[in-house]
């Protein structure tokens, strides 16, 4: 079972890696096959198909995720993406060009690409109610969209997309903190 396992990981690390950097549809299954160092029949039995293997991808990609970005507050979120990109490397969001790319119609990775959008925006409110001591679906509308700006920018203008990303995003918390003015 371990030696499963092990091939299943390799698979899976390896397909990552091609599909992050070659995108869906120019990985083919025998560059898969000759990358991780195992027969086509061996890739079919741990994962059936090239789709399930995609959103396979996207699932233990999304469980890598969520744990870098567990985070008490939203500028803490922020740092951790750039910890993320320093580590994984930043070439946009992997769910969002696989689901492009394959036109949306793939349900393995429609799946999971709503189910990692949903968790961020979901992640963004409660790091939002925590800070300002309330719900604010507008700004967490403004930081997602920082959010994910930042995860598309920082490809081509780096670690200066992130210092306004955080740098605005403290402006938006800041002001959501401020009272209300009275009016008398």
């Amino acid at each position: 079972m371990q030696a499963s396992n092990d091939i299943r990981a390799r698979l899976l690390d390896t397909a990552e890696a091609l599909f992050d950097r070659h995108g869906f549809t120019a990985t083919g299954m025998d560059r898969l096959t000759s990358a991780a160092g195992i027969s086509s029949r061996t890739l079919y039995k741990h994962v059936g198909s090239k789709n399930a293997l995609m959103g396979a991808v996207l699932q233990a990609r999304d469980r890598r995720f969520r744990r870098r970005v567990d985070v008490a507050s939203v500028d803490a979120l922020f740092a951790a993406l750039e910890t993320w990109f320093s580590q994984e490397g930043a070439r946009g969001c992997l769910f969002l060009r696989t689901w492009r790319e394959t036109g949306g119609d793939v349900p393995e990775i429609a799946e999971a690409m709503s189910r990692h959008k949903g968790f961020m925006q979901e992640k963004i409110g409660e790091l939002v109610a925590a800070e300002i001591g309330r719900r604010d679906d507008d700004l967490v509308d403004e930081i997602l969209v920082l959010f994910e700006g930042m995860v598309h920018a920082y490809t081509y203008r780096g670690e200066a997309v992130a210092i306004a990303a955080r740098r605005a995003v403290r402006t938006l918390v800041s002001a959501a903190k401020a009272p209300e003015p009275t009016t008398g």
